[in-house]
């Protein structure tokens, strides 16, 4: 900003010796200040220092078009600076005069971004869901916060899902095509009808019951009450995919879900089922599609996302003459345009007036003293909630989670929002598009419909650890790997923090002692000699290295519970031949 004409000058007598300053006139923030030091005459005038008058009005970068409503509002609070189509070297010339800037998915936030901002960009907006094109790392360690429009554009992209799903139906597309073509092909183009027929929802939803259609659903975090009052079956995966007509992709792009659609799972699905994907390019193996696609597996896809966009010209998968695809319009109405300008511009001006931003994607600061005692309890808080949340069997509606603490320190002396916030980071990031973290994870378990609790257990004795350890539950659902159930019906993870190291050392009732570094098989079998070897041998065969292995047992020759912390993923063979030990009685391998 500019300073503006007036100014004015304040003295200070010159100290008696050298000494910092200490300014007691307060100040706005539309003002700057200059020091500057003015050369001392021999008869000791006074220093001068000069105060400049600046516009308290902050400056609003946006950087690539952003409907009328939101740019309304920008101005009503601040500068705004529409500059479109800046080149990376003109964005980093322009930032360092801006303190928020706004972008969709065009603009590169860049760490040289940040870094050129010199300090002055506070806020980064980015007018949608996805933040791919931030660098959110470098905002955070800039002291920035960035925040997105994850709502607007919701009810847009069912919309187009559901156009999508009739328009391929009916062969609209490529009926089209042919009568443009001078050609009348009726008999080529008979459809499908969508009454009757089973649509499977991959994300929580319920716009095609107007259709006539039976709607079944997967999300781990739908509750089950909820679905059945509007007439939605919960299911798990497997059951989702194998027994719909229509599949309808809704979920975020994640380490989760990349792929989820391959060849494996093609291989599940009824034959001639028709797929709707209006989410992210990603989760679809598109080569396994295509090969689907010529087997007869997939009768018909109608895409709006592509792994590239825009898609090669050559693409087998957008020239199959079963495929219907538009390009990624799902949020592209009027009135999602203008929904998604209102949101960030709501927020960036939030943000700029101090508030705490509900969509904030990246972690606040937080006192390093305090970061580095917390550190390794930190981690093992997300990772306590990524072990709970995968025990949970599918179509079982995540609710109620139950957080407790073991520490020999008083209350005030321990602030549990980070570890609350790592461990609603673990039970929801894995499959969502939300970036969890100290400023939104409260609001984040709540728009979900989880209730998170939390309880304190007083420990006597020394308070140099901050905790002794971390219990997490989640009660009224079922799971996949029934040892996981403690005696009063909850799912149970309980971890420690053992010479700086993250470790499980209870599942359900069972005690165990692994470290949470890699990945976990838990083994539930009849306790006798030779368990560990069998086991450790069939890993062995297939070089996939064991970094811990602990067994929980009630007794000698009853019950038991195997740990097994391995640094590899074992192939499918090898998972299946550990749970043909006859004394296995059931197994689960989870993700780290």
């Amino acid at each position: 900003m500019a300073a503006s004409a007036s100014s004015r000058i304040f003295t200070s007598p010159s100290p008696k010796k050298p000494s910092s300053l200490s300014w007691t006139v307060p100040l706005s923030s539309g003002f700057g200040v200059a020091t500057v030091a003015l050369p001392r005459s021999s008869n000791r005038q006074p220093r001068r220092f000069l105060v400049f008058a600046m516009d308290a009005r902050p400056t609003v970068l946006v950087a690539e078009k952003l409907g009328e409503a939101g740019l309304e509002l920008l101005k009503d609070f601040a500068n705004v600076d529409c500059s479109y189509n800046l080149s990376p070297e003109e964005l980093c010339t322009k930032i360092s005069l801006c303190d928020a800037m706004i972008v969709r998915s065009g603009t590169k936030v860049s760490r040289e971004v940040f870094e050129s901002s010199g300090g002055r960009l506070k806020v980064v907006g980015r007018a949608g869901v996805g933040i791919d094109n931030v660098d959110l790392a470098a905002a955070t360690e800039h002291g920035c916060l960035v925040v997105n429009a994850p709502t607007a554009n919701t009810v847009a992209a069912a919309e187009h899902g559901i156009a999508l799903l009739t328009a391929m139906a009916r062969n609209v597309a490529q009926a089209d095509a042919s009568v443009k073509a001078g050609k009348w092909q009726r008999n080529k183009y008979v459809g499908v009808s969508l009454v009757g027929k089973t649509l499977a929802v991959m994300g929580f939803g319920k716009a095609c019951q107007g259709l006539g259609m039976h709607v079944i659903a997967h999300d781990p975090y739908a509750p089950a009450d909820r679905a059945r009052a509007i007439g939605v079956e919960l299911v798990s995966f497997d059951e989702a995919i194998a027994t719909a007509d229509f599949i309808s992709l809704h979920m975020p792009l994640t380490p989760a879900t990349s792929k989820i659609l391959n060849d494996e799972n093609f291989a599940k699905m009824k034959k001639g089922v028709r797929i709707v994907n209006v989410a992210r390019g990603g989760v679809i193996d598109e080569e396994a599609l295509v090969k689907a696609l010529d087997a007869g597996i997939v009768a018909q896809a109608a895409l709006d996302v592509f792994t590239q966009e825009p898609p090669p010209k050559d693409s087998k998968l957008v020239q199959h003459e079963n495929v219907t695809v538009t390009p990624h319009l799902g949020a592209s109405t009027m009135e999602a345009q203008e929904g998604v300008a209102i949101e960030i511009a709501e927020a960036v001006v939030g943000a700029l007036k101090g508030e705490l931003a509900a969509t904030a994607v990246n972690a606040p600061m937080v006192p390093a003293e305090v970061l580095a005692e917390l550190k390794p309890f930190v981690v093992l808080a997300e990772k306590l909630g990524r072990l709970a949340v995968q025990l949970v069997a599918g179509g079982s509606g995540v609710k109620s989670i139950k957080v407790s603490y073991a520490s020999a320190r008083a209350p005030d002396d321990l602030d549990t929002r980070l570890l609350r916030a790592m461990i609603t980071k673990g039970l929801i990031e894995p499959i969502s598009n939300v970036f969890v973290n100290l400023v939104n994870a409260d609001f984040t378990a709540k728009q979900r419909g989880l209730r998170i609790s939390e309880e304190r257990i007083v420990l006597d004795g020394s308070p140099e650890s901050p905790l002794e350890f971390i219990q997490v539950q989640i009660a009224n659902v079922e799971s996949r790997f029934a040892s996981a159930i403690s005696g009063s019906g909850e799912i149970k993870v309980e971890g420690r923090v053992k010479d700086g190291i993250p470790h499980l050392t209870k599942v359900g009732s069972f005690e165990v002692d692994v470290s949470l570094e890699g990945s976990i098989i838990l083994c539930s079998q009849v306790d006798q000699p030779g368990m560990i070897g069998k086991v450790g041998s069939i890993l062995g065969e297939e070089g996939v290295n064991v970094s811990f292995m602990s067994v929980g047992r009630i007794a000698p020759r009853k019950q038991a519970v195997m740990a097994i912390g391995v640094d590899d993923q074992p192939s499918k063979d090898s998972l299946k031949r550990i749970g043909e030990i006859p004394a296995i009685e059931e197994f689960v391998f989870l993700k780290l």
